[in-house]
Protein backbone atom coordinates (compact mmCIF):
# COMPACT_ATOMS: atom_id res chain seq x y z
CA UNK A 1 0.00 0.00 0.00
CA UNK A 2 1.32 3.35 -1.37
CA UNK A 3 0.63 6.60 0.84
CA UNK A 4 1.52 9.97 -0.46
CA UNK A 5 3.73 12.36 1.79
CA UNK A 6 4.94 15.36 0.79
CA UNK A 7 7.37 17.40 2.63
CA UNK A 8 11.35 18.45 2.55
CA UNK A 9 14.65 17.15 4.35
CA UNK A 10 16.68 19.73 6.27
CA UNK A 11 20.84 18.45 6.62
CA UNK A 12 20.76 18.01 10.63
CA UNK A 13 24.65 17.88 10.77
CA UNK A 14 27.67 18.02 8.72
CA UNK A 15 30.22 16.21 11.31
CA UNK A 16 31.51 14.04 8.46
CA UNK A 17 30.43 10.81 6.62
CA UNK A 18 27.91 9.89 8.99
CA UNK A 19 25.97 12.94 8.88
CA UNK A 20 22.12 12.84 8.91
CA UNK A 21 19.08 14.46 7.42
CA UNK A 22 15.60 15.25 9.56
CA UNK A 23 12.08 15.17 6.96
CA UNK A 24 9.41 17.56 8.30
CA UNK A 25 6.28 16.33 6.31
CA UNK A 26 3.78 18.71 5.15
CA UNK A 27 0.87 16.26 4.20
CA UNK A 28 0.07 12.82 4.98
CA UNK A 29 -2.27 11.06 2.18
CA UNK A 30 -3.06 14.18 1.04
CA UNK A 31 -4.12 15.51 4.42
CA UNK A 32 -2.07 18.64 5.92
CA UNK A 33 -0.42 17.54 8.88
CA UNK A 34 -0.34 21.05 11.21
CA UNK A 35 -2.90 23.73 11.43
CA UNK A 36 -4.26 25.67 13.97
CA UNK A 37 -7.52 27.13 14.87
CA UNK A 38 -8.46 30.88 16.11
CA UNK A 39 -11.63 32.48 17.08
CA UNK A 40 -11.85 36.07 18.98
CA UNK A 41 -14.03 38.85 18.83
CA UNK A 42 -12.86 42.20 16.59
CA UNK A 43 -12.95 45.80 18.15
CA UNK A 44 -15.60 47.88 18.74
CA UNK A 45 -16.27 50.27 15.89
CA UNK A 46 -19.50 52.06 15.00
CA UNK A 47 -21.55 50.29 17.77
CA UNK A 48 -20.83 47.07 17.15
CA UNK A 49 -17.97 44.43 16.91
CA UNK A 50 -18.03 40.93 15.18
CA UNK A 51 -16.94 37.24 16.22
CA UNK A 52 -14.13 35.20 13.91
CA UNK A 53 -13.08 31.77 13.89
CA UNK A 54 -11.19 29.42 11.41
CA UNK A 55 -7.77 27.05 11.17
CA UNK A 56 -4.98 28.54 9.46
CA UNK A 57 -3.05 27.00 6.49
CA UNK A 58 -0.95 23.70 7.38
CA UNK A 59 3.03 24.49 7.64
CA UNK A 60 5.21 21.90 8.63
CA UNK A 61 6.06 20.71 12.28
CA UNK A 62 9.39 21.15 13.90
CA UNK A 63 10.91 24.09 12.05
CA UNK A 64 10.23 27.76 12.57
CA UNK A 65 7.16 28.46 10.67
CA UNK A 66 4.12 31.18 10.08
CA UNK A 67 0.57 30.28 8.85
CA UNK A 68 -1.34 32.02 6.72
CA UNK A 69 -4.80 32.26 7.49
CA UNK A 70 -8.14 33.88 6.32
CA UNK A 71 -11.94 33.80 7.33
CA UNK A 72 -15.06 36.00 7.37
CA UNK A 73 -16.78 37.22 10.61
CA UNK A 74 -19.98 37.19 11.91
CA UNK A 75 -22.67 39.23 10.38
CA UNK A 76 -23.27 41.96 12.68
CA UNK A 77 -25.74 45.37 12.26
CA UNK A 78 -26.24 43.95 8.84
CA UNK A 79 -22.86 43.12 7.23
CA UNK A 80 -19.75 40.76 7.84
CA UNK A 81 -16.03 41.66 6.75
CA UNK A 82 -13.05 39.60 6.04
CA UNK A 83 -9.84 38.64 8.04
CA UNK A 84 -6.58 37.53 6.28
CA UNK A 85 -2.68 37.76 7.04
CA UNK A 86 -0.23 35.62 8.26
CA UNK A 87 0.56 34.95 11.70
CA UNK A 88 3.91 35.27 13.50
CA UNK A 89 6.75 32.82 14.35
CA UNK A 90 6.00 29.79 16.41
CA UNK A 91 5.69 30.31 20.37
CA UNK A 92 6.84 27.73 22.46
CA UNK A 93 4.64 26.01 25.46
CA UNK A 94 6.20 24.84 28.49
CA UNK A 95 3.94 21.53 28.35
CA UNK A 96 5.39 21.13 24.50
CA UNK A 97 3.60 22.54 21.22
CA UNK A 98 3.39 26.06 20.11
CA UNK A 99 0.88 28.75 19.63
CA UNK A 100 1.08 31.84 17.49
CA UNK A 101 0.28 35.32 17.62
CA UNK A 102 -1.41 37.09 14.94
CA UNK A 103 -2.89 40.62 14.37
CA UNK A 104 -4.51 42.90 11.74
CA UNK A 105 -7.50 45.08 10.36
CA UNK A 106 -10.67 43.53 8.61
CA UNK A 107 -11.77 44.68 5.37
CA UNK A 108 -13.74 48.09 4.96
CA UNK A 109 -17.51 46.93 5.08
CA UNK A 110 -20.95 48.25 6.10
CA UNK A 111 -23.26 50.92 5.59
CA UNK A 112 -21.01 53.34 7.24
CA UNK A 113 -17.76 51.91 5.73
CA UNK A 114 -15.33 51.06 8.76
CA UNK A 115 -12.65 48.54 9.86
CA UNK A 116 -12.28 46.57 12.68
CA UNK A 117 -8.77 45.69 14.68
CA UNK A 118 -8.40 42.14 15.52
CA UNK A 119 -5.23 40.05 17.23
CA UNK A 120 -5.54 37.02 19.16
CA UNK A 121 -3.45 33.53 20.02
CA UNK A 122 -3.83 30.12 17.72
CA UNK A 123 -4.58 27.00 19.42
CA UNK A 124 -2.02 24.74 19.94
CA UNK A 125 -1.18 22.73 16.62
CA UNK A 126 -3.70 20.36 15.50
CA UNK A 127 -2.15 16.98 13.57
CA UNK A 128 -4.35 16.33 11.52
CA UNK A 129 -2.86 13.05 10.41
Amino acid sequence: MEIPVTGFIVNHDDAGPNHSHILYITSWDGRPTHVHEFSGDTSVEVGHFHHYAGKTEPAPSGVQHCHDFCTITSVNSGHKHTIKGKTGPAIPLSGGGHVHYFEGFTTVDGSIPHVHFYCGTTGRGIDTR
